[in-house]
C-alpha cells in the first residue's frame, strides 16, 4: 500500500479489525519511510460497475463519490459517520449483486433516496435537491407535498 504522505511503498499493518459489520477490514498502517499512520479499508468487490450517466458518458463507479454524497445530505443530522458508511456498503451490494455491470446514475439516485427517505427525511430531502435539480423554493415546497413528507 502507498503511503499517501510521502508516496512510498514500504508501509506496515499495525492494526486490523472488522468494519462496517463484517463487510469490510479496518487497517491502520504505518509508512516506514516517513512514520506516518493512515487508515485503510478492505473491502469484497464482486464486479466492476461502469455508471452510465443521463449524456450516455460512462465512467467508472466511484464508492467514494456516493459516501461523499450521502455524507453531505446527511451533515448535521442524528447519524454516526459508521451507520452512513454502512449504508453506503450495502447499496453498492445491492448494485454488485444486480447482475448488471452497467447502472445508470438515475438507478444509483432511485436507490439513495429510498434509502435515505426510511432513514432521515431532512436528508432525503437534501439529497433531492440535487438529484431532482431544485432551482427554486417552490421546488422543495413542491417536492414534500408530493411526497406526503410534513404529515
Amino acid at each position: 500500500m502507498r503511503c499517501p504522505f510521502c508516496s512510498s511503498e514500504d508501509t506496515q499493518v499495525k492494526d486490523s479489525r472488522p468494519a462496517e459489520e463484517g463487510a469490510a477490514i479496518r487497517r491502520r498502517r504505518q509508512c516506514v519511510s516517513c512514520g506516518q499512520r493512515f487508515t485503510t479499508f478492505e473491502r469484497v468487490q464482486l464486479r466492476d460497475l461502469t455508471v452510465v450517466k443521463r449524456a450516455g458518458r460512462r465512467v467508472p463507479f466511484d464508492r467514494e463519490k456516493l459516501l461523499s454524497s450521502v455524507l453531505v445530505a446527511m451533515q448535521k443530522r442524528p447519524m454516526e459517520r459508521e451507520q452512513v458508511e454502512q449504508l453506503v456498503s450495502s447499496l453498492v451490494r445491492r448494485l454488485e449483486s444486480e447482475g448488471d455491470s452497467d447502472i445508470s446514475s438515475e438507478r444509483i439516485g432511485q436507490m439513495v433516496m429510498e434509502a435515505l427517505a426510511n432513514l432521515d427525511p431532512v436528508a432525503y430531502v437534501r439529497y433531492a435537491s440535487v438529484y431532482k435539480d431544485f432551482t427554486e423554493t417552490s421546488d422543495f415546497a413542491r417536492f414534500i407535498a408530493d411526497e406526503k413528507l410534513d404529515e
